[in-house]
């Protein structure tokens, strides 16, 4: 399985997602687009957040860590 076709979030929460920002209808493409885009996103916060915890001297990831790496 490559990491293109790891579905860490699935699309059903897309659809949701979607929905209640006010779409009446959502195609498999667009919930495939979004969490495509969202899970990048993740990625990028995952990997500036682990290096925070890295450069503190911890190996635990702390939710001030995240918040900062989504700040950045």
């Amino acid at each position: 399985m490559t990491n293109q076709n790891l579905r860490l979030i699935p699309l059903a929460a897309m659809e949701k997602i979607l929905k209640k920002c006010g779409a009446d209808r959502v195609s498999d493409k667009s919930k495939s687009a979004l969490k495509n885009r969202i899970e990048e996103i993740a990625n990028e916060i995952g990997i500036k957040a682990v290096n925070l915890a890295k450069h503190a001297g911890r190996v635990t990831v702390k939710a001030d860590d995240v918040k900062l790496a989504a700040k950045s």
